[in-house]
């Protein structure tokens, strides 16, 4: 009995030591994607408040995003999100804001139908070859930025940076580990 404890003990030890070693892994390729020049900025929504305005987290990707664009970093702001159980739509709130920031509402494609970050590369990538763009810059959390070049790579667009706004909150290290699964699965998923 001993035995098996030492062995489920070491087990647990070695599986815990490869999700922190995964998991700073997938943090550090976020935190350090280049950010280069771009066609297109890929904006994934993000929680939008009771009333109507961007939650702070969608706000940071916003002006991460304005911050890109007033750089002269990218042409086009590609914002994509769903439109949640209350009927708000991210993605209409995301242009607003854009406009609001004083972002020209020719330079921003609004995406309602980017349910998940599979759908919004999907859209994005279709809205590129269509145009002619062939470099996307993912703008997303830090944690998000792996998957979201993934899945814009998966679906043929292979000049891809990445864009983190510099925000983060405790609930990071839940989504830190979600991504884990997350990009195993979109590795895997067929197209």
């Amino acid at each position: 009995m001993k035995s098996f404890r030492r062995r489920l003990a070491r087990g647990l030890a070695v599986l815990a030591t490869f999700v922190v070693l995964a998991a700073s892994i997938l943090a550090a390729v976020g935190l350090l994607a280049p950010a280069g020049p771009a066609d297109v900025a890929v904006v994934l929504g993000n929680t939008v408040a009771p009333d109507g305005r961007p939650s702070p987290r969608l706000a940071a990707r916003l002006d991460r995003a304005y911050d890109c664009y007033a750089a002269a970093q990218c042409r086009i702001l590609f914002v994509s999100g769903g439109v949640d159980a209350a009927g708000a739509d991210e993605a209409a709130v995301m242009r607003d804001y854009l406009i609001g920031r004083g972002v020209p509402a020719d330079r921003i494609v609004a995406d309602s139908a980017g349910v998940d970050t599979w759908a919004t590369a999907r859209h994005a990538s279709a809205y590129m070859r269509e145009h002619g763009y062939v470099r996307a810059l993912a703008v997303t959390q830090y944690f998000h930025v792996p998957r979201t070049m993934l899945a814009l790579r998966r679906h043929g667009i292979l000049q891809v940076g990445g864009a983190h706004p510099a925000y983060a909150e405790p609930r990071d290290l839940y989504s830190l580990l979600r991504e884990l699964a997350a990009v195993a699965f979109y590795a895997a998923r067929p197209l």
